[in-house]
């Protein structure tokens, strides 16, 4: 007896998605995305207003990746009608923190009252806007907003300091 599992992702209006072979590309009003999603046994479809990840395979593996592929369809579904935005809040208690935006890098002056400037590299597709005392960070593609998001954080990391004391970075404050 072989158990299909299959899981459904709701097209809304206004978004066209179209499968070719492992490529599953999203159009919609902000955008357009398109991602390579494959694992044996393993299939992508479109079916009417929705689209259809299905295995024959029931195994623990096979249903975890139908549900992990169907959520990779949902969130590029997601970004291309609503778009993500993370806001990021600078902190320092002595030194003011200096911020640049570059066409691929956020540059860090100033931060503990280091000489060397620091950078973080900004993923292609991702926006970056600098405030006064916050960063906030727009994209539709989760992935690269969110890694984004991450080498921000990453850069301001403190290093031979304790980190209780020494509460000067950049951190996420919110997610949309």
């Amino acid at each position: 007896m072989v158990k299909e599992i299959a899981r459904q992702v709701e097209i809304p209006e206004g978004v066209t998605v179209s499968v070719d072979r492992n490529v599953v590309t999203v159009k919609g009003p902000k955008g357009e995305l398109s991602r390579t999603l494959s694992y044996p046994d393993l299939e992508i479809r479109k079916e009417d207003l929705q689209v259809v990840v299905n295995s024959r395979v029931d195994r623990k593996r096979h249903r975890a990746m139908v549900g992990t592929l169907a959520s990779h369809i949902n969130n590029m579904v997601t970004g291309v009608t609503k778009g993500y935005e993370y806001k990021m809040k600078v902190v320092y208690s002595h030194f003011p923190i200096q911020l640049k935006a570059a066409s691929d890098e956020l540059i860090i002056n100033n931060f503990l009252g280091e000489r060397k400037s620091r950078s973080a590299r900004v993923l292609p597709g991702t926006k970056v806007e600098i405030g006064k005392d916050e960063v906030v960070i727009t994209g539709i593609d989760k992935e690269n907003v969110g890694q984004t998001m991450a080498n921000i954080e990453q850069a301001t990391r403190v290093h031979g300091f304790d980190v209780r004391i020494f509460q000067d970075g950049i951190y996420l404050i919110d997610k949309r």
